[in-house]
């Protein structure tokens, strides 16, 4: 490893510390847009729902029961090698993420992981902390969507 990239990890791991150690309401907190970094090129959209295929809102109506089912055979396969809901694992817990994040965003981070590590200032915090990259599993929107429903149904089954 290079001076240089130590240099660069440690100064985001630093951010991503300081990020983190706010008051108030944390689940607020988590799901505002994150500000602007100096010299940063993303919209207001991307600061709130991420960099990657789905470029407007992605509108949850009530709870899709089939939709989710699909979403937990999805997640079963692609998702779980690294992550769990309500447990910290190679990745990060996603109970409540859909809390946390919009959806058009967990979408973006399952089809772009890549460039959104590159870019989106959350990605690059969760990147600091983890110091594991998602790979980019190959689903599609319809798949990324199905499984955003399963975290809904994961997380409302939680409580």
């Amino acid at each position: 490893m290079t001076r240089v990239s130590a240099t660069r990890r440690m100064w985001v791991a630093t951010v991503a510390t300081l990020a983190a150690c706010g008051g108030g309401d944390k689940a607020a907190t988590e799901r505002a847009a994150p500000p602007a970094e100096a010299g940063s090129e993303l919209t207001a959209f991307q600061q709130e729902n991420g960099i990657g295929p789905v470029v407007e809102p992605v509108v949850l109506g009530p709870y899709d029961a089939e939709l989710a089912a699909a979403g937990k055979e999805v997640f079963t396969v692609k998702c779980t090698a690294c992550h769990k809901v309500g447990e910290r694992y190679v990745g990060p817990d996603l109970a409540g993420v859909t809390e946390r994040r919009t959806a058009a965003y967990v979408m973006n981070m399952i089809l772009n992981p890549q460039e959104m590590y590159e870019q989106h200032p959350v990605a690059k915090g969760l990147l600091a902390e983890y110091l594991t990259y998602m790979p980019n599993q190959g689903l599609t929107r319809d798949q990324a969507r199905a499984v955003v429903e399963y975290l809904r149904q994961a997380e409302s089954s939680e409580e």
